[in-house]
């Protein structure tokens, strides 16, 4: 890769911001982009109602292709191959869904996309194929004869989704191990319907895409390409889209516009000026000047991360209200009612809550035994002040004057108690 000097915006892109782990073919790619002609894309499982975090990186490689390159993005929702379940990464078998979940997640999913891509009938307008189109009708003795006689057995069992589950002793379903056979046959079909000539995914696809790309030249398609992206992780180790409290989710039902701030807020230092580039669309003058600066200043840097990765996801009149939220409760000491607020009987208070089972109402923990653990290390507070004793209940003279009751977990996670 650093002997390749991309001609195409697309290429030049992803490589100057840090997309990029492998590409089977840069020269073949980069003259596709040159040209227009690149149509990509990436699938999607539907086994949650919404992606997270840990998406976004793959969502961006889409984005900056309708962007920069004139090309085609398909976002391709795994409709069909949720029902079988990929193994990769995987230590043990995915829960099986019902058809009625998966189409449920499937269009609660649409929405997230909606905010990244332009979707329409033009040449470069985004499309949604679902791959239960193609699948679900398959005849299983016309696909063994016709695509399952492409496939080596030896070469499957070598693939590192297949080889550690059965190194580690983990059960690997029959159904599971079919699932490469499918992902590759949407490769060949998306070129079939809609002349798609490249598949992007995370390192960890890298065996099932070129698979894919294996199945095509067998099958009598035009030359197929893959590219992947890194698989990242913070500099402290901890993984993407994951956090204490639970999964990044981008739909805002299931996690708020301020949350979701919140997380980009908290990016450990090291890792701020990688993730501007890759999950922001500042240009790169902005985002050097940005990670160059040091000490206190690194906040301003932070800030700005979330404010433009929020306003990608949620809007810029969240992102705004986000930040105003964050400079009211952080640099002024006050109590902003755009807090994540928890309703709650004000016959509760006049009985007596429980402060422990308020942090669990609150969701700022997982059990009351995690808040005591929180209370003999200082991290719980109730209106700023320290939670020194965990058998302490909360009282209607706990109420503010704003009307709440402010629960804190460390210096940055806050939940207002209001009273009805």
């Amino acid at each position: 890769m650093s002997e390749f000097t991309p001609k195409s915006d697309f290429l030049h892109v992803l490589t100057e911001r840090g997309f990029i782990h492998q590409c089977s073919d840069f020269s073949g790619v980069d003259a596709k982009a040159r040209a227009g002609e690149l149509v990509a894309y990436i699938g999607f499982d539907c086994t949650a109602a919404s992606l997270h975090v840990g998406s976004m990186l793959q969502i961006m490689m889409l984005r900056w292709l309708q962007k920069t390159a004139g090309g085609k993005p398909l976002p391709l929702m795994g409709g069909g191959t949720t029902r079988v379940g990929d193994p990769s990464g995987k230590d043990e078998s995915r829960r099986l869904l019902s058809i009625a979940d998966i189409d449920a997640n499937k269009a609660s999913i649409k929405e997230v996309f909606s905010k990244f891509l332009t979707f329409g009938d033009g040449k470069t307008d985004a499309v949604m194929p679902d791959n239960a189109e193609w699948l679900t009708a398959l005849n299983y003795i016309d696909f063994l004869r016709d695509v399952g006689r492409h496939f080596s057995v030896n070469r499957m069992l070598s693939m590192d989704s297949v080889k550690m589950r059965l190194e580690r002793d983990q059960e690997l379903s029959f159904i599971e191990f079919n699932y490469m056979c499918l992902q590759a046959y949407d490769f060949v079909e998306l070129n079939r319907r809609y002349n798609c000539i490249l598949q992007m995914g995370g390192s960890d696809q890298w065996g099932n895409i070129v698979t894919g790309i294996d199945l095509g030249r067998r099958m009598g398609a035009p030359q197929l390409y893959a590219l992947t992206s890194p698989l990242l992780t913070t500099s402290s180790g901890a993984k993407m889209g994951k956090t204490a409290a639970g999964a990044v989710w981008l739909n805002a039902d299931m996690l708020s516009p301020w949350d979701y701030w919140q997380y980009w807020r908290n990016t450990e230092d090291a890792d701020v000026g990688r993730f501007l580039k890759l999950f922001t669309e500042l240009p790169m003058d902005e985002i050097r000047r940005l990670e160059a600066l040091a000490g206190a200043e690194i906040n301003e840097a932070t800030k700005r991360l979330a404010n433009e990765a929020t306003a990608m996801a949620h809007g810029r009149a969240a992102a705004d209200q986000a930040l105003k939220t964050a400079r009211k409760t952080f640099e002024e000491g006050g109590v902003s009612t755009d807090l994540p607020t928890i309703e709650i009987a004000a016959g509760e208070l006049s009985a007596g809550l429980g402060v422990l089972t308020a942090f669990v109402r609150a969701r700022l923990v997982a059990s009351t035994g995690e808040a005591r653990r929180q209370v003999k290390g200082g991290g719980l507070k109730v209106n700023d002040a320290p939670v020194t004793d965990e058998r302490a209940s909360l009282g209607a003279g706990d109420v503010s004057g704003d009307g709440v009751i402010k629960l804190s977990l460390g210096r940055k996670r806050h939940v207002l108690l209001k009273p009805e």
